[in-house]
């Protein structure tokens, strides 16, 4: 592990990050290919929460949050933190403590790929965050690591600098330089699935609407009836 902390990370424009957050995590996801996704495992402590944040990366061992502490001196504002560990972890490495000192620096949430707790006074705090798990487990501040590295949480390396898109669906690392293109995608797909919801609600099928009933023919799907299923 290069034990460094990176101080001058290029960022996404606020006003870009704010639109793109706005669409939510499953609508950019589709728009961009499905890519993106960090997968299931990161939940978010509290429902509701929609934010988008540029990425400060921590690299921490197992059981040990200093690099945390080193990290928020690079927050800004409008930042999210993302934090995983050497190997994993489900250790309460961030609480309420860490959560006030990233709020005073305008942080928008955390991701961490290992455990957080104080969980009622971050709901209090009105502070986001998505974890893997729950845990009153305690850490100590014992072991170099990184800031502003690339790491790897869930299925996605993600780079400092990166826009984070989290909500009640999961999170989303969306790369610095694809942000422009992917407000245009995301613009795309909500103009299709409002026009796809004004049919539905006068009342036409999806089968119809996405040419399906030549999909399902074409698997071999046949339709019977009750009498005609029973007499088989």
């Amino acid at each position: 592990m290069d034990t460094v902390v990176v101080t001058d990370v290029p960022r996404a424009p606020l006003d870009a990050i704010d639109r793109l957050a706005g669409y939510g995590v499953a609508t950019v996801h589709e728009a961009l290919g499905r890519t993106g996704f960090l997968g299931p495992g990161h939940r978010p402590t509290h429902l509701g929460r929609r934010i988008g944040g540029s990425a400060v990366t921590v690299l921490c061992w197992p059981g040990d949050n200093l690099m945390i502490h080193a990290a928020v001196e690079q927050c800004r504002d409008g930042d999210v933190l993302v934090v995983t560990t050497a190997s994993p972890c489900t250790d309460g490495m961030f609480g309420e403590l860490l959560a006030t000192s990233l709020q005073a620096r305008g942080v928008r949430g955390l991701v961490i790929d290992a455990g957080v707790r104080d969980i009622a006074e971050l709901h209090e705090m009105a502070f986001p965050v998505w974890s893997r798990v729950v845990s009153a487990q305690g850490t100590v501040k014992s072991t170099a690591g990184a800031v502003n590295v690339p790491i790897v949480v869930g299925t996605q390396t993600i780079r400092a600098g990166d826009v984070i898109l989290a909500d009640d669906d999961g999170v989303l690392c969306v790369p610095r330089d694809e942000v422009a293109g992917a407000i245009e995608l995301a613009q795309a797909r909500v103009d299709k699935e409002e026009a796809a919801r004004a049919a539905f609600r006068t009342g036409q099928l999806g089968l119809d609407r996405y040419g399906l009933r030549d999909k399902l023919a074409a698997l071999g799907v046949r339709y019977m009836t009750a009498a005609e299923y029973g007499t088989r």
